[in-house]
């Protein structure tokens, strides 16, 4: 299965080809540090510390939110594997994995946002990206991708993407909305109204 690539807006529905709700997944995220000038790049690049975020949302209110300071929601159905604080290195920078399954059935969105706590802004991150790869079957298989490109702003926050539930399992949504804040907390009001 190869998978489909999304651009600002499009939704996908988490489903295997067979048309089964996808049960578990891995939202990787990553990010690289815009290159330094000099010959060819050779000053090299600031490492950037951007945090990825799982804001579950019931309605109109905050359920939970798992981030580098709470790697696991009070149900134990998201789980952040910790903070990447350079953005080093080829593929995803920091992970959250979802029991799609385990979700309370009084969450009907997790909103995933990425956050600059020390305050650097997307216009000096390249290649941002959000990708879902499905855990389900034993096997790791990539399901879909959102790449920011450069549309990230000059914001110190993106709300990346959001899983919405459906009558029969979960869509994915490319959001990149761009925003001002160091924390997740404070992306709870946006959240909510993605």
């Amino acid at each position: 299965m190869t998978a489909l690539t999304l651009q600002k807006s499009q939704s996908l529905t988490l489903a295997k080809a067979d048309g089964s709700a996808l049960t578990k997944v891995r939202l990787g995220l990553g990010w690289d540090a815009v290159r330094k000038g000099g010959f060819f790049g050779f000053l090299g690049s600031t490492e950037i510390d951007l945090d990825a975020s799982a804001i579950l949302i019931s309605g109109t209110r905050e359920v939970d939110t798992v981030f580098y300071g709470h790697l696991r929601s009070g149900d134990g159905s998201i789980r952040h594997t910790g903070d990447n604080l350079t953005g080093d290195g080829d593929g995803d920078d920091e992970q959250i994995i979802v029991d799609l399954q385990a979700v309370p059935a009084s969450v009907d969105k997790i909103v995933f946002v990425i956050t600059s706590y020390s305050g650097q802004t997307f216009d000096q991150v390249e290649n941002v990206f959000a990708r879902v790869v499905d855990l389900s079957g034993g096997r790791e298989e990539e399901v879909v991708r959102y790449d920011l490109g450069t549309d990230g702003g000059n914001g110190t926050a993106n709300i990346i993407a959001k899983l919405t539930r459906t009558g029969s399992g979960w869509d994915f949504t490319a959001l990149g909305t761009p925003a001002k804040a160091k924390t997740p907390s404070k992306l709870v009001p946006a959240a909510i109204s993605a």
